[in-house]
């Protein structure tokens, strides 16, 4: 998993620019792929037409013409096969499509039936099904996890001394278990047990799940505490993980075609996407195999990931107790720490959506949806450019459909005189985010951090000290010290500020 400046992967995005074409470039695989479209206005092909032909930026320029770009040049500018697609609203799906390649070797599109490898949108489906362990007795949000764990425990250590690793807090991401990148395992390798994982022993390829905060003190995104949990259920229920989901969670929701089979059947084979890399190379060893269900083992479709939220909205609006009663579904949609509620990501925002993105080797993905029964959308891609393709593809519902929220933002620029950015330059570094470079070009200023993708990101001016870029909703303060030395600079991204320390000046 990339760093993302420590925000919920949900609303991490990059766009670019590039030139439009007709709209006749829509895909072959769009036009034959299911469209489940529902009489009325809402899904009428002129609108998804120009959802299609009509991808906006993330950030206008005040004053300045914005150039429209089609779904199609962005999937070949991200280098993306194959996209899925499922926009609902008021309990509906109303349509549907899929466009490009499954796979690119066979020239297979994309279907409504393609699966796609869910990665961490498996986290608020875990969460679901722990929440009515909850309702049903068997487990409780506030108290210690070791409590219940029987195949292995937390280890105890100064951080756990007073405060306690909890599920709330597990939910939640501020138990205080360290971050980990779940790289999965390729086809041919050995696979770890749960406890191998857990204590970081080989074969398992990811360190060992410790706590190394102060449980509820801060929110920071983990894995661990999502196999943590897959560890939980299955102690507290004496069953496999798989059928823990399939009883609670995919079965009431209607997922038919979801499922936690890892390694995949060979049955399902033809049926799954073919995972790229950002060069658009297949990845190597293709999918991989996740024994950490709880956080990444969830395979599906745009669809079923549809039926999940819509299940979430029901059950939020006292409409349906298939999963969980009304009650426990809106203390899971209420906020514990930061914009995070008990399993979904819940951004800032005019109104209240629930929101959680997914990315492991070859597959990125995303889920938004209003609490309300309003709209959402879910969007699978089968490549390590999808997320920032994604992000482009929801401004554009958003656009089309009038949402309070994910709107391009718009900016001014002022005129400043570039002899004050020579200070600015140098290199920027965050313990969580890594390191950001500054640079200057004809007489402009310029950024690079790889959360913002490989290409350097011009710096526009709206003063002396404030800048903002064009790719995503990210601005930027310069700060000097008492010596009125240029010492660090603040970060403002979606909602969220964090302080970045220079480390290197400018050449002399």
């Amino acid at each position: 998993m990339k760093k993302t400046f420590l925000l919920p992967i949900a609303l991490f995005a990059l766009v670019t620019t590039l030139v439009p074409r007709p709209a006749k470039c829509a895909t072959a695989g769009a036009r034959r792929s299911a469209q489940s479209q529902q009489p009325g206005d809402e899904g009428s092909a002129a609108r998804i037409a120009r959802i299609e032909n009509d991808l906006p930026p993330a950030v206008v320029i005040k004053g300045q013409a914005v150039r429209a770009k089609t779904l199609r040049e962005r999937m070949q500018f991200y280098k993306v096969p194959g996209v899925g697609v499922a926009f609902f609203d008021h309990g509906k799906i109303i349509w549907t499509r899929a466009y490009g390649l499954a796979d690119v070797a066979t020239k297979k599109p994309v279907t409504a039936e393609t699966l796609f490898r869910a990665a961490s949108i498996g986290k608020p489906l875990s969460a679901l099904a722990a929440l009515h362990l909850v309702e049903e007795g068997k487990l409780s949000l506030d108290e210690n996890v070791n409590d219940k764990l029987r195949t292995w425990k937390v280890p105890d250590n100064q951080f756990t001394t007073r405060e306690k690793v909890t599920l709330r807090r597990i939910l939640s991401h501020s138990a205080g278990l360290n971050f980990q990148g779940l790289p999965g395992y390729v086809s041919g390798e050995p696979i770890p047990t749960i406890v191998q994982i857990l204590n970081g022993e080989k074969p398992a390829n990811i360190d060992p799940t410790r706590v190394d905060v102060v449980p509820g003190t801060i929110w920071r995104y983990s894995n661990g505490g999502y196999i943590v949990l897959q560890t939980l259920m299955g102690d507290v229920t004496a069953k496999h993980f798989p059928e823990i989901m399939n009883d609670l969670v995919l079965r009431p929701a209607g997922m038919a075609h979801s499922n936690y089979e890892q390694p995949l059947g060979k049955n399902l084979w033809p049926l799954a996407a073919t995972p790229y890399d950002e060069s658009g190379e297949p990845v190597k060893g293709g999918w991989h195999t996740y024994p950490e269900l709880g956080p990444a083992g969830l395979w599906t479709t745009p669809s079923d990931l549809a039926r999940f939220a819509i299940e979430v909205q029901n059950e939020y609006a006292g409409r349906s107790t298939k999963i969980l009663s009304q009650q426990i579904v809106r203390e899971m949609l209420t906020r514990e720490k930061d914009d995070w509620g008990l399993g979904f990501a819940l951004p800032p925002g005019h109104k209240l959506r629930f929101a959680h993105g997914g990315q492991n080797a070859g597959y990125r993905c995303d889920l938004e949806a209003y609490a309300d029964m309003g709209p959402g959308l879910a969007v699978m891609t089968n490549s390590d450019g999808g997320e920032f393709l994604i992000q482009e593809l929801l401004r554009a519902v958003a656009k089309e459909y009038s949402w309070p929220d994910l709107q391009p933002v718009e900016h001014t620029v002022a005129k400043v005189n570039p002899a004050l950015f020579r200070a600015y330059v140098g290199i920027y570094e965050d313990p969580n985010a890594g390191k950001i470079t500054v640079s200057m070009k004809n007489n402009s200023l310029y950024t690079q951090a790889d959360p913002l993708g490989p290409e350097p990101q011009e710096l526009y001016p709206e003063s002396n000290t404030d800048f903002f870029i064009l790719s995503n909703d990210v601005t930027v303060s310069f700060q000097r010290d008492e010596k009125g030395n240029v010492s660090k600079m603040i970060v403002h991204a979606f909602g969220h500020s964090f302080e970045v320390r220079k480390i290197v000046g400018a050449p002399h």
